[in-house]
């Protein structure tokens, strides 16, 4: 489903992801207000960006994926990656002027997954996907954690890829891929949409039940979904997350317009958008500093 331009494209040395991949975060603003900020850093204490820096791999071979915890289960403040902030830190979504929360839709509470997204992946708007007849909605490829322990705000963790879903949010492709940590002791047991479905009965269709009804209470229509609200297995989950990395190395070579989006990035080498760590630096503290 990629335009040719982007098929067989030759794989780019500043994609590559360095050895160590621990990361650490650095808040900004008080907690609860418009200027509230979550960056990271890598392991060198150097600011990064989490959309553009964190590799979308753990493990290839083993498609193994890392994914930004931007909203830990059962809280319903809609953090997310700010797409068009320089070094693309969390914040809080913002609606008519006022912060979003997500409502509890009865019987949930918040969220009910970790929710988050996979680096370097992008849905590109300008794409109308073959299977959904959408175009993307312009933001990193979102993930459902399944996994038992609730992480926290700007954890990055390692992910296997279970199964998705596809919303069609206002018009747009709005993919939920499912996935579990690898560090849940239970993820051995969890290899395929199927394995969430005998294993933890209800939760995919609490699932569905959730994306379709989570914009109610904000006086919007119920969501619809792509293949009539049915989950797609871990092949096609998969090939759709190497599709939307693929669209962000269109992104971040420049190869396609970024509108709003901030490319800025500390890694990519071969991006012109690469910038030095003394001006990712100075990005952060040109930010108001933490505080209760």
């Amino acid at each position: 489903c990629l335009p040719a331009e982007l098929v067989n494209r030759p794989h780019l040395e500043g994609f590559k992801p360095t050895a160590d991949m621990s990361f650490t975060i650095e808040e900004k603003g008080r907690p609860n207000t418009q200027e509230y900020r979550v960056y990271f850093k890598n392991s060198e204490g150097k600011y990064i960006s989490p959309f553009h820096d964190v590799p979308i791999y753990a493990n290839e071979a083993e498609n193994i994926f890392h994914a930004i915890v931007e909203v830990p289960r059962w809280t319903n403040a809609k953090m997310e990656i700010a797409t068009k902030d320089p070094l693309n830190p969390l914040k809080q979504d913002v609606k008519k002027g006022n912060l979003r929360y997500v409502a509890n839709v009865f019987p949930h509470k918040g969220y009910i997954w970790n929710y988050g997204a996979i680096p370097q992946t992008w849905e590109d708007p300008n794409h109308k996907d073959s299977d959904t007849g959408c175009c993307g909605d312009n933001d990193p490829i979102d993930i459902c954690d399944i996994g038992n322990k609730v992480c926290s705000r700007g954890e990055v963790i390692k992910v296997k890829v279970l199964g998705t879903l596809a919303l069609i949010d206002e018009g747009e492709t709005d993919w939920k891929v499912i996935v579990i940590n690898t560090e849940d002791p239970e993820a051995g047991s969890f290899n395929n949409i199927d394995d969430v479905r005998r294993l933890k009965p209800g939760y995919l269709e609490a699932t569905v039940d959730w994306f379709k009804r989570y914009k109610v209470p904000d006086g919007k229509p119920e969501n619809q979904f792509a293949f009539n609200g049915e989950f797609k297995d871990r092949d096609f989950a998969i090939e759709t997350v190497k599709s939307t990395n693929e669209f962000w190395k269109a992104l971040i070579a420049k190869m396609t317009n970024a509108g709003e989006l901030n490319c800025m990035n500390t890694s990519v080498s071969d991006s012109p958008f690469c910038c030095s760590a003394g001006d990712a630096e100075a990005v952060v503290k040109s930010v108001s500093p933490f505080y209760f």
